[in-house]
């Protein structure tokens, strides 16, 4: 087991209520693969340059615990989930 961080940037085109729903789809799926640490949610924030014509996102990073082969799955379901405009995992 090997200790990660995650920053994750979501849209804000259907809401901050939408944003915290994948937010916590997220979390669930970190809770079920390994152990959470922490959740911080820094909430809207203005991006450094435009990501699919959005100019705000939602920041969230998560802090855990997991096996090495858990972040490569991470990666690859917020690449195919709707809403994920950017994701950073960094091992510690």
């Amino acid at each position: 087991m090997s200790k990660y961080e995650t920053v994750m940037v979501f849209s804000l085109t259907k809401g901050e209520e939408a944003a915290k729903e994948l937010m916590e789809k997220f979390k669930a799926l970190v809770e079920s693969n390994g152990t959470l640490e922490s959740v911080d949610e820094w909430g809207r924030r203005k991006l450094a340059y435009l990501i699919n014509d959005e100019a705000e996102g939602y920041y969230v990073l998560y802090n855990y615990e997991a096996a090495p082969q858990f972040p490569a799955e991470l990666d690859r379901v917020a690449k195919i989930t709707d809403g994920v405009l950017r994701t950073l995992i960094v091992k510690q």
